[in-house]
C-alpha cells in the first residue's frame, strides 16, 4: 500500500482530501494527515477570535473520515528526504510515497529586537487564543499597538475596535497609507473609516524596538499594554531547513508540477511554495486542484501535464467589523455593506461544503 502524507490540514491540505475522497482514490494508495489539531482551522478567521467577535468553534471544520485516512495529531519535528520520513516530537516517523507539505507560515520580524518576545501573534490558532486572552483581560482604556497595516492588521483592528471600544488601538505602517498592496483607493476608504471609528494611524513608521509595554517607533518609544504584530510572515521553520533551494520568505522554489526540483515525490503547498502572487487560501486550494491532477495521472501510469495554467483569483476581500468591507472583485473595487456581506457569504458556503 502506497502512503501519501500530506503536513498540515489547512486550505491546501483539506482540497486534495476533498478531490480525492470518497471515490477517488485508488485502492493501493492510503492517506496520512499530521496536523497539530485535530481539526481544519478557518484561518482567514484569526483575527475575528483574537479580537473576542467569534468564538472558537466558530473557525473550526471537521476533517473527513474515510477507512484509508489516517489523521495522526502530532508535533512535526523533521523531514528527512532521503530517507523519505517525516520525524514527530513523539519520536516516532511516518515514513511516505508521496509526501505534501503544507505547514504554512510564521510570523516574520525583519531582526526588531524583542518583537518575538514582546508581541501577540495570529499566525496560528494556538496564538489567536493567546492573543484573545491577552485582548480581552485588558482595562479600559489601554492602549494596543497593532505592528503591520495589511490585509490582517486591517481586518484585527477594526475588529478589536468593535469588539473593544474602550480601548486605544495604534495600527502602525510602513508605507504612506495602509493596505499597499490594494489599490490607493480602497487604502483612503480604510483611513477614513479608521478615523471615524477613532483608530489611530501612524504613517511611515519604523518599529526599532519592542519592550515590555514600549513599542519603539523611529526609536522613540510609545507606551502599550500589548502589541500584536502583523507586519511580515515567512515559510515555516521545517521548509526554511530542508536543504533545497528557497527564496527570500524562505518558500520553496518549486516545478510547474508543484514538486521539488529533482525530487517529484515531495510536493510544496500554499505559504510553503515561491510562487509568483502573495500567500492566500484561494492560491493554496488551486495549487491543490493541480498536484491532485499530477497524482492521479501517475497512479494511472499516465504522464502529467509538464505544465499548468496560471491560477485564477477570483479576488480578495477584508471586513471592517460585521458591517463594512471592501476589497476586489477581479481587478474592480468595492466597498461598503456589499463587500462585508460578499465576504460572509462566501464563509458561510466554504464551511457548509466542507462541514
Amino acid at each position: 500500500m502506497k502512503n501519501l502524507v500530506i503536513l498540515g490540514g489547512g486550505y491546501g491540505g483539506m482540497r486534495i482530501l476533498q478531490r480525492l475522497l470518497p471515490n477517488d482514490l485508488p485502492e493501493d494508495v492510503a492517506i496520512t494527515l499530521i496536523d497539530r489539531v485535530p481539526y481544519h482551522c478557518l484561518k482567514t478567521e484569526y483575527y475575528a477570535l483574537a479580537a473576542g467577535t467569534i468564538s472558537d468553534q466558530h473557525v473550526r471544520v471537521s476533517f473527513p473520515q474515510h477507512s484509508r485516512l489516517n489523521v495522526i495529531y502530532a508535533e512535526v519535528t523533521g523531514i528527512q528526504l532521503e530517507e523519505q520520513q517525516v520525524l514527530l516530537q513523539n519520536g516516532e516517523t511516518v515514513q511516505f510515497d508521496e509526501l505534501i507539505i503544507g505547514l504554512g507560515c510564521e510570523d516574520k520580524y525583519h531582526n526588531v529586537p524583542g518583537a518575538e518576545e514582546f508581541t501577540y501573534s495570529i499566525q496560528s490558532i494556538e496564538k489567536a487564543r493567546d492573543t484573545y486572552q491577552t485582548l480581552n483581560n485588558l482595562p479600559a482604556g489601554s492602549t494596543v499597538g497593532i505592528v503591520g497595516a495589511g490585509l490582517s492588521g486591517v481586518e484585527l483592528a477594526s475588529e478589536l475596535n468593535e469588539s473593544r471600544s474602550d480601548l486605544k488601538i495604534k495600527l502602525f505602517d510602513r508605507g504612506n497609507y495602509i493596505l499597499s498592496s490594494f489599490p490607493e483607493r480602497l487604502g483612503i476608504y480604510v483611513e477614513n473609516w479608521f478615523d471615524t471609528n477613532a483608530v489611530e494611524i501612524i504613517n511611515n513608521a519604523n518599529i526599532t524596538r519592542v519592550e515590555d509595554g514600549l513599542l519603539y517607533n523611529h526609536d522613540e518609544p510609545t507606551p502599550v499594554d500589548a502589541v500584536v504584530w502583523t507586519a511580515g510572515i515567512q515559510a515555516n521553520r521545517l521548509v526554511r531547513e530542508l536543504p533545497i533551494e528557497k527564496d527570500g520568505m524562505g518558500r520553496a522554489v518549486i516545478t510547474p508540477r508543484h514538486h521539488l526540483p529533482g525530487n517529484e515525490h515531495v510536493f510544496i503547498l500554499g505559504d510553503c511554495a515561491s510562487l509568483p502572487h502573495a500567500p492566500s487560501a484561494q492560491l493554496a486550494e488551486g495549487q491543490a486542484e493541480q498536484i491532485v491532477e499530477v497524482l492521479t495521472k501517475r497512479w494511472k501510469g499516465e504522464e502529467p501535464p509538464e505544465s499548468f495554467p496560471t491560477i485564477k483569483l477570483k479576488g480578495i476581500l477584508g471586513s471592517l467589523g460585521k458591517k463594512h468591507g471592501f476589497g476586489l472583485i477581479g481587478e474592480r473595487p468595492i466597498t461598503g455593506r456589499v463587500a462585508r456581506l460578499l465576504k460572509s457569504g462566501i464563509l458561510w458556503v466554504y464551511k457548509y461544503h466542507n462541514g
